[in-house]
């Protein structure tokens, strides 16, 4: 039986979501699907990282899980489907041959938090980025980091799209790479958005990214000059006069359309060439820190957790239960919709 399908009654499910059995006990701080299989990885503040294979129909099974010695932030996986990738407030990350059903090691080192990971296959590299305001480049077959690269502040977010890299870092920096050269920074742009990072996404064209942040507003922006007047802002995740931060941008791999996830409980889709919402879903009682599509888009997944954004006083343990739950878009929900003719910007 699959538990969302009776979940109309459930405030952290308003949307009959298929809940993922067995979740983490404590925050979900990243979800990550294989590129080659519906496996799905999430890490969270219980120091865990646990894998679930689930199925278009709702279905969720666990195949395992490692620990880590601190809350584990970020995770991702190699292109081949084989291996995840994983960090944390532990300050390293761990190498976990999951589908060989190997141990997980030690890959790489930092002085501090590690907030972000992602595996470059062109590249056959791992890059984490810190709290010790550096971006490491690691060869998993060596112990010391490839590059160190210097970041003007703490690492909040990665987006690779090779030979494209946006690095988003406190006081609003977001710095883009080409990783052609990765030893350079190519260019490093005052976000648009007029407070903290905290989450980037590129476009699947590698043109540009989107940049959200924690007041409840996205930016578009395009990277070449030529295309500054596409460039614009949105808001998004408020209600009245509250606004909520904007934790995940994903975009869907077929429809090229994109996917919100705010602190206010809900996750939206919308077509940034139209620069239309094409589907407000309903808002769960808890904010969602996380979020992605799997490899074909058939598959949204989503956590419904207390993100601590309003500190522990306001935890209550009594209702805040951990969902990660499964939506399974309709074609409606993330199709672009055509540019109408009367020239809306």
């Amino acid at each position: 039986m699959s538990a969302g399908l009776s979940a109309g009654t459930n405030p952290g499910n308003p949307n009959k979501s298929f809940e993922v059995v067995q979740p983490p006990t404590d925050g979900v701080s990243s979800l990550s699907f294989s590129p080659k299989g519906n496996y799905l990885v999430a890490t969270s503040w219980d120091n865990q990282v646990r894998c679930w294979e689930v199925n278009t129909s709702g279905g969720s099974v666990p195949k395992a899980s490692i620990s880590h010695d601190q809350p584990v932030l970020c995770s991702a996986w190699k292109d081949d489907g084989t291996t995840v990738f994983s960090a944390g407030c532990d300050k390293q990350a761990k190498m976990w041959p999951l589908m060989a059903g190997g141990q997980a090691t030690t890959v790489a080192m930092h002085d501090a938090p590690i907030k972000e990971i992602a595996w470059i296959p062109e590249m056959n590299v791992l890059v984490t980025g810190s709290w010790d305001k550096t971006l490491r480049y690691w060869d998993t077959r060596q112990s010391t980091p490839v590059h160190t690269q210097q970041l003007p502040d703490r690492c909040y977010a990665i987006t690779v799209r090779h030979p494209l890299m946006v690095v988003g870092t406190a006081d609003r920096n977001l710095v883009v790479f080409n990783l052609q050269n990765p030893q350079a920074e190519f260019k490093r742009i005052t976000s648009p958005l007029k407070y903290q990072t905290r989450c980037v996404a590129a476009f699947p064209d590698k043109q540009g990214f989107l940049v959200g942040s924690i007041e409840g507003r996205v930016g578009v922006h395009h990277l070449d000059d030529g295309q500054q007047s596409k460039n614009f802002t949105f808001k998004c995740h408020r209600e009245g006069n509250e606004i909520y931060s904007v934790n995940s941008l994903n975009f869907h791999p077929i429809h090229h359309t994109f996917a919100t996830a705010g602190s206010d409980g809900a996750f939206n889709f919308w077509d940034k060439d139209s620069k239309q919402r094409l589907k407000a879903m309903a808002r769960c009682n808890q904010p969602i820190p996380c979020s992605t599509f799997n490899s074909d888009g058939s598959i949204f997944a989503y956590a419904v957790c207390y993100d601590w954004s309003k500190g522990a006083e306001n935890y209550n343990p009594a209702t805040a239960k951990t969902y990660i739950l499964l939506h399974m878009p309709q074609e409606a929900e993330v199709k672009g919709k055509p540019r109408t003719g009367t020239g809306r910007r």
